[in-house]
């Protein structure tokens, strides 16, 4: 056998074996359209447990319902892959696979469950241009139950909420307890960092680094209650969005100790980090050696590469990503580190996934630079040889390229402001626009309001852009109450949402435990995004924008039933609008309403203060 464990694992003890076995999926149902599933079954010589059967082409009756094609030996033999099909026919109930004599027998027992009803709630719907997503990290944002801050035998057993590179005790009750905070904010959909099991050493906080796919965080409190989660926030007419990662898992994921076979992973004679550079991807004069260490290199020496390209690795994720929206009841999927994938695994399973809910939305996290790198990566207007079936992608570039410059730099040609006008006027390459989704931070970025020199009036010119403009908005947990932070380290970013503890002194979650400056951010929140709710205009209606002027940029929501219109001056000084020039979309109405404070006035005499940035329902 070839070593296929390369030099960076030697100083790595693999994990002992359990004796009984694991299957994954650990159950799947009936009644659905992905009904060829390839269990991987795991335990110590299982290979030499199972019989070398000689299967016809209609392969082997298994179960009720339940055929065994092929038997998939590799060269460990702690592993087998059986490929079965469900028959249409095949009724819900757990079954005993058996292979070999009576005797000697090897045995499981495996569930077919029915669909999952959402117990009466809506489900896999989609996350569209009517949402308002809130991203938060469960680890910081609110201690619902003690019992689980750490659970023994995990490898990270830190408590600390006084480091920011430790554990702090967030978990799902926590979350469940403040839905109705966030609902009242104006909250539709919730986005987390990732929830399965993370049993890495240290930073366990933000989830990237898988261990177990099938096992959901024990220290969020488990799969039971993941799945509280999803019925509370069906039951409030919310949504949930699953952070999934295709690229890479921890290195201390049970493949990655005892590997399959020995083409799992991206496997190089010496530790290889991916090159990070996504023009690579896409560049008519790219090298092969530069686009292959871009998609086969590490992400970091902690998160080994996965090798989409082998066809049992696809099968294992593809399914995992059905099971989970099935399991949960999972509304939207967000993509980790979408450009570094295998792109044509990527839109297999993406396929997949539509095929078996056809309202499910996904988004890919496209950390790039230019609005053609990005577009390149979900569905577009290019007549180019690979065509990506990705929706959306987190939009960097009206972050990067358009709100912040727009509030932090002066008008100019192409400065300032400008900025955001040029890179919007670049949406003609998407195919849906309305679907990126925009946003002022992540776990990732400086906080905004650092960005800007907490500089209030900024911030609420970029509050009121980010939940009025084209696309899906979302908020980054405590962007409403002003939280500051720089990613110099990323824990900075990453603090808790003080009132999420019962020890704690403050609680953000309340009026009166917020200052008067983190109740104005809260409040200009709540107004807009709770008339964006009933706004035709915002939810479904098509942008117009105008040519900024001298630092003053309006541009308008609209449909055949309402007009939104937003003033930005991001001038010093005081701005009137030549309404002449804004014609095409004020002509017929004769008031505007202040969308905030309810205050209504006409278009004559309009004059809006330096760095202010007002909404206007127009009205006749």
């Amino acid at each position: 056998m070839k070593k296929y464990i390369v030099l960076f694992f030697a100083s790595l003890f693999l994990l002992n074996i359990l004796t009984a076995q694991e299957v994954y999926p650990t159950h799947w149902w009936v009644g659905m359209k992905w009904n060829k599933v390839q269990l991987m079954v795991y335990q110590k010589d299982v290979a030499n447990r199972i019989p070398m059967y000689k299967l016809s082409a209609a392969g082997m009756k298994l179960a009720d319902g339940v055929t065994l094609k092929m038997i998939h030996r590799t060269e460990n033999p702690n592993y087998v892959f059986l490929d079965l099909v469900i028959a249409p026919t095949a009724k819900p109930g757990k079954r005993v696979f058996s292979f070999g004599s009576a005797s000697s027998a090897f045995k499981f027992e495996y569930e077919l469950k029915a669909r999952n009803k959402g117990n009466g709630t809506t489900w896999a719907q989609g996350v569209i241009a009517e949402d308002l997503v809130y991203l938060l990290m469960p680890d910081r944002f609110s201690n619902g139950d003690p019992s689980n801050d750490r659970i023994a035998g995990m490898r990270d057993q830190s408590l600390n909420r006084d480091s920011i590179y430790d554990r702090h005790g967030g978990d799902f009750q926590g979350i469940i307890n403040k839905l109705d905070y966030l609902k009242d904010l104006g909250v539709t959909t919730v986005w987390m960092t990732p929830v399965i099991e993370n049993d890495m050493p240290n930073r366990t906080e933000h989830g990237y680094a898988f261990t177990n796919h099938y096992k959901i965080e024990p220290r969020f409190g488990g799969a039971a209650m993941y799945r509280k989660l999803s019925d509370e926030l069906h039951k409030k007419g919310m949504k949930l969005i699953q952070d999934a990662v295709y690229n890479h898992v921890g290195l201390y994921h049970f493949t990655v100790q005892d590997p399959p076979m020995k083409d799992w992973l991206h496997q190089w004679p010496s530790y290889t980090q991916t090159n990070y550079k996504d023009q690579a991807m896409f560049d008519p004069y790219h090298s092969k050696g530069d686009q292959k260490q871009m998609t086969d290199g590490w992400f970091t020496r902690q998160m080994p590469d996965m090798n989409q390209s082998n066809p049992f690795v696809a099968n294992y994720m593809i399914q995992h990503a059905i099971w989970s929206v099935e399991e949960f009841g999972v509304d939207g999927w967000r993509i980790d580190t979408y450009m570094y994938n295998d792109l044509a695994f990527m839109n297999r399973c993406n396929k997949a996934l539509m095929d078996e809910y056809p309202k499910l939305t996904m988004f890919g996290e496209t950390w790039v630079h230019g609005v053609p790198n990005q577009s390149y990566f979900c569905e577009n207007n290019y007549n180019i040889p690979f065509k990506s079936n990705l929706q959306a992608t987190t939009d960097f570039q009206t972050l990067f390229y358009g709100i912040q410059p727009a509030v932090n730099e002066n008008f100019g040609w192409t400065e300032g402001v400008n900025k955001l006008y040029t890179t919007t006027a670049q949406d003609f390459v998407y195919k849906d626009p309305m679907r990126q989704v925009i946003f002022l931070g992540n776990h990732d970025l400086p906080r905004f309001f650092s960005v800007i020199g907490e500089d209030m009036a900024k911030y609420k010119t970029a509050l009121s852009w980010l939940l009025t403009f084209r696309g899906v908005p979302q908020l980054y947990y405590g962007d409403e109450i002003c939280m500051t932070g720089f990613t110099n380290p990323d824990g900075w970013v990453r603090l808790d949402f003080k009132g999420g503890w019962p020890a704690d002194k403050e609680n953000k979650f309340t009026k009166e435990g917020r200052t008067a400056k983190e109740n104005e951010a809260y409040d200009l929140v709540k107004a807009l995004a709770n008339f964006r709710k009933k706004s035709s205009a915002i939810k479904t209606g098509k942008l117009m924008q105008y040519i900024p002027r001298d630092g003053l940029y309006i541009y308008f929501r609209y449909d055949k039933e309402q007009t939104v219109m937003v003033v930005m001056n991001t001038a010093t000084k005081p701005m009137k609008p030549d309404w002449d020039i804004y014609a095409e979309r004020t002509n017929g109405f004769t008031k505007m309403k202040n969308v905030v404070t309810g205050e209504i006035q006409s278009f004559t005499g309009y004059e809006i203060p330096g760095k202010d940035c007002v909404v206007f329902e127009l009205q006749k």
